[in-house]
């Protein structure tokens, strides 16, 4: 099913068309894959086998698992997606420390 790759398209160009910046894309893109990676801790460390399975069948492990799903993990798109996220997560990193030096 295409329906998780549907959902981040769906958010990426409502956001897009909202914020019009790049940095709201980054914080959306990050956000997403921290959320899809919490919600696999849960699932991997919570005892309720239903909520593990539901989890595990409907939600990617992270924004790079479910690329991979789609394209595979061994050819040149996913080397240049991998890389991609990559460098969105070192801009998060810079947008993240740029906040919390302005608070000092």
């Amino acid at each position: 099913m295409y329906i998780d790759i549907i959902f981040v398209i769906l958010l990426i160009v409502a956001v897009l068309f909202y914020f019009r910046r790049f940095s709201s894309f980054v914080y959306l893109m990050c956000s997403i894959d921290i959320l899809y990676r919490l919600l696999h801790f849960i699932s991997d460390n919570v005892p309720v086998k239903e909520l593990s399975s539901l989890i595990d069948k409907y939600i990617p492990t992270s924004l790079l698992g479910m690329f991979g799903n789609y394209v595979g993990t061994e050819n040149i798109i996913f080397l240049i997606i991998k890389w991609a996220i990559f460098i969105l997560y070192c801009i998060f990193l810079f947008y993240i420390i740029r906040i919390l030096v302005r608070r000092k």
